[in-house]
């Protein structure tokens, strides 16, 4: 009784201090006040400079898709080009095409060389270097469709939604019907991005301790062919929907990887997983479903592992010390019509709730794009 006592008293001093913070922050005098006194100046312009960068953001992500449709990196991979020269390859005015390049630099994105040229700056050149990321601001259009309007998304009002139409496997309807011409659009997405999220994963956890891997949800079997380079001696199965599953076939073909890996098409929703895996990965596939079809899975892939198999979880997660994850896939999944993210503890939860053990988290270089949970069955 005393602890929950003196828990409740410090709830109660706690929100007593962040009221008084909230109205000390919304006051005009205050705001005006620390803008002007020396030691809390520089508090007070980070404080700005964020509010404007959240009224701008807009702006910048679109500045972003500009140059990306514009294959602006790329042209001056090479090295710094006249405003002029970039102006007339992309058919634009050399004003407006200078506007976007000095947008551009402001945020990173490309550099002044001289007072014509311009050069990748660091986010620019970091860009060319991972092309999931160009990938991703393409698609972007059409999530920044579904949130023309953000209070009727939220409030589930009627309208066509891009991003549920993307991902077609969201509504859970007969996924199992997909054509492969069907899901190719998301899984080339997927794919794109697939080598950093990969590299987080296997840097985190090595495969190489086990003799079978699953990977459900695999898509066109880029994380496996990751793994199977980790590990040479490692036997590699990939389950996921028939028109998937046909693209993966090619795939691992075409890396060699045939005569050790083996393909499965089926719904994780309505068939049992594959037999045989020591090791089964779910990678960027937990966070895209709601909490029923999670423990559905979980439990699915507890009966397909032995005894001390192995259950590998890599994707972002909320409250992992990227605090923007939470909030761009909170508002992101909610477009899709399927998912959350979920932090650490929540998936822990659900997986001892399923049968698992053993639940760590793994530390990774880069927790927005992919944290690892292990679990043991």
């Amino acid at each position: 009784m005393a602890l929950s006592d003196g828990m409740e008293s410090r709830r109660v001093l706690r929100d007593g201090w962040r009221g008084f913070r909230d109205f000390l922050l919304s006051s005009r005098r205050f705001q005006r006040l620390a803008a002007a006194f020396p030691l809390t100046r520089p508090i007070a312009r980070r404080r700005a400079a964020q509010l404007f960068d959240l009224c701008a953001g807009f702006v910048y992500s679109q500045v972003l898709v500009a140059c990306v449709r514009l294959n602006v990196f790329a042209q001056l991979q090479g090295g710094a080009l006249p405003a002029a020269t970039l102006a007339a390859r992309a058919s634009i005015p050399v004003d407006a095409m200078t506007i976007l390049l000095d947008a551009a630099a402001s945020l990173q994105l490309l550099e002044r060389r001289g007072r014509e040229r311009y050069g990748l700056g660091p986010l620019g050149a970091a860009l060319l270097g991972n092309p999931g990321i160009a990938a991703m601001v393409e698609h972007h259009a059409a999530l920044y469709a579904d949130l023309a309007d953000p209070v009727a998304l939220l409030r589930g009002e009627p309208g066509e939604r891009r991003l549920a139409h993307y991902w077609l496997y969201a509504d859970g309807t007969s996924p199992s019907a997909l054509t492969r011409e069907a899901v190719s659009p998301y899984t080339a997405l997927m794919s794109a991005s697939q080598p950093m999220v990969a590299e987080m994963v296997l840097s985190a956890y090595s495969f190489a301790r086990h003799r079978c891997l699953l990977d459900v949800g695999g898509g066109d079997g880029s994380f496996l062919i990751a793994a199977g380079e980790q590990a040479p001696g490692l036997e590699l199965k990939l389950f996921d929907l028939p028109g998937v599953a046909a693209i993966a076939r090619e795939r691992l073909a075409a890396a060699s990887l045939g005569h050790r890996a083996s393909v499965i098409s089926g719904s994780f929703l309505v068939d049992p997983l594959p037999q045989g895996a020591d090791v089964i990965s779910l990678i960027r596939v937990v966070h895209d479903h709601d909490d029923d079809v999670v423990l559905q899975l979980f439990a699915r892939v507890r009966e397909a592992l032995p005894r001390d198999g192995v259950l590998v979880i890599g994707e972002p997660m909320s409250g992992s010390g990227a605090d923007t994850v939470g909030a761009y896939f909170g508002v992101y999944l909610h477009a899709m019509g399927s998912g959350r993210p979920r932090s650490f503890a929540a998936l822990r939860e659900m997986l001892s709730q399923s049968g698992f053990t053993d639940v760590r988290a793994r530390s990774t270089r880069i927790p927005m794009i992919a944290n690892v949970i292990v679990a043991r069955a």
